[in-house]
C-alpha cells in the first residue's frame, strides 16, 4: 500500500511534437554537460561540494507565492495564511541530498480567528522541529510521519491553550498545507480548504491542453466515511453538519466536537512537479463556493495570457501577471456573491 495518495504522472505521447521536444531537451543537456564539467573542474579546492550543490539545484523548480485576502461580508477576518518559499531558515538541518524546502498554507477559521492564527503561527515551527535531517533512506516515510505528528501536536497544543481560557475558546480551523521538497509536493489537509494544480498535457499533433488536478480531499460530514466515523464515535449528522452545527468533519481545535469523531488527522497526497506544471491554487472554501476548481484554473490562465501588463518596479512581467491573477481571482469571488472570507494563494512553478 502506498504511503500517499499519489497523483497521476504527466501523460507522454509518441507523436512528432513529443519527439521534437525530447530531442530539444537532449540537445540542451548535451550542451550543458561540458559547461558544468568545466565549472566543477575549475572550482577552487574546498568549493567543489558547494559547486555540485549549485549544479544540482538548477533542475529544481522555484515556487513563488502570491496572496490575496478579502474579508467579504463577515465582521472579522478569520482566515490566516503562510508563505515560506525558502524554509531553510526554520530547519536545523535539511536531509541529504535535499536542496530546497518550501511551505505554503491557508487556514480557514470558524467560531473565531484564534485557531487559524495559532496554526499559522505554530504549525510550520513544529514541522521544522520534526523534519527529518541527515542521511535518510526513506524520505517519503519520514515526511509522512512528520506531517501526521505535526498536525496532531498543533491540535493538541491549541486545545490545551483553549481549555485554559475563561471562558473556554471554541474556535476551530481548516488547514491545507503545501510542503515542497525539491521537486516533490506533499499536501496535508483538514476540512474544506483546497489545493489544485494546473498541468499542461501535450497531445498528439502538438496540441497543449491544461488539466486540473486535485491536490487535496474535502472533509465534510456528508461524505460516507466521515459520517460513519462520526456516528461510531457517538455523534450525529444533521443537515449536513456535525450535531447540526459544524460544517467540517476534520479540523484543528473544535474541542467540543472531538468526542464526536471530529479528528485532526490530515489526508496526505504527493505529486512530483514537472516542467509541464504551471501553478497551484491554494484557497479556502470562500473561493470554491463560487468557483469550481476548473473554473478557477481557467480564470487564472486567462489573466496570465492577457497581452498588456502594468509594469511594477522590482517585478518581472511574469510576476506582475501572477500577482494580478491572484488579486482578480479573489475579487471575482466577492463579485460573484461570496459573503465568506476569501483567501487565495497562487503558486507559480518555474523550472
Amino acid at each position: 500500500m502506498d504511503l500517499f495518495d499519489d497523483l497521476p504522472e504527466p501523460k507522454h505521447t509518441s507523436g512528432p511534437a513529443s519527439l521534437a521536444l525530447k530531442a530539444e531537451l537532449q540537445a540542451n543537456a548535451e550542451k550543458e554537460e561540458p559547461r558544468l564539467k568545466r565549472k566543477l573542474e575549475d572550482a577552487p579546492e574546498g568549493r567543489e561540494e558547494e559547486e555540485i550543490k549549485k549544479v544540482c539545484r538548477e533542475g529544481i523548480p522555484v515556487l513563488r507565492g502570491y496572496v490575496a485576502a478579502r474579508r467579504g461580508e463577515r465582521e472579522e477576518m478569520q482566515d490566516a495564511h503562510v508563505l515560506l518559499p525558502d524554509m531553510s531558515g526554520c530547519l536545523a538541518a535539511s536531509p541529504s541530498p535535499v536542496s530546497r524546502v518550501s511551505y505554503f498554507a491557508v487556514f480557514d477559521g470558524h467560531g473565531g480567528a484564534r485557531a487559524s492564527r495559532f496554526a499559522a503561527e505554530n504549525l510550520h515551527h513544529t514541522l521544522a522541529r520534526n523534519f527529518p535531517s541527515g542521511e535518510t533512506e526513506n524520505l517519503d516515510k519520514l515526511i509522512k510521519k512528520c506531517l501526521l505528528d505535526t498536525f496532531r501536536k498543533t491540535d493538541e497544543d491549541f486545545l490545551k491553550k483553549a481549555s485554559s481560557q475563561k471562558p473556554v475558546w471554541k474556535d476551530g480551523s481548516t488547514a491545507t498545507c503545501v510542503l515542497v521538497v525539491d521537486d516533490m509536493v506533499y499536501v496535508a489537509n483538514l476540512g474544506d480548504s483546497r489545493a489544485v494544480l494546473c498541468r499542461v498535457e501535450q497531445r498528439p499533433g502538438g496540441e497543449r491542453r491544461p488539466v486540473t488536478l486535485a491536490l487535496s480531499k474535502e472533509h465534510n460530514p456528508t461524505i460516507y466515511e466521515e459520517r460513519m466515523r462520526i456516528q461510531r464515535a457517538g455523534g450525529t449528522v444533521r443537515d449536513g453538519r456535525v450535531l447540526g452545527v459544524l460544517e467540517v468533519s476534520r479540523s484543528i481545535g473544535d474541542g467540543q466536537y472531538k468526542r464526536c469523531g471530529v479528528i485532526s488527522t490530515p489526508d496526505l497526497r504527493r505529486c512530483q512537479l514537472t516542467a509541464t506544471d504551471r501553478f497551484i491554487i491554494l484557497a479556502c472554501d470562500g473561493l470554491f463556493k463560487v468557483f469550481s476548481a476548473e473554473e478557477a484554473v481557467k480564470f487564472v490562465l486567462g489573466v496570465l495570457q492577457e497581452g498588456d501588463t502594468e509594469k511594477k518596479e522590482g517585478l518581472t512581467e511574469e510576476e506582475v501577471r501572477f500577482e494580478a491573477a491572484s488579486q482578480r481571482l479573489a475579487n471575482e469571488a466577492v463579485r460573484r456573491g461570496c459573503a465568506d472570507n476569501v483567501t487565495v494563494i497562487l503558486l507559480s512553478i518555474d523550472f
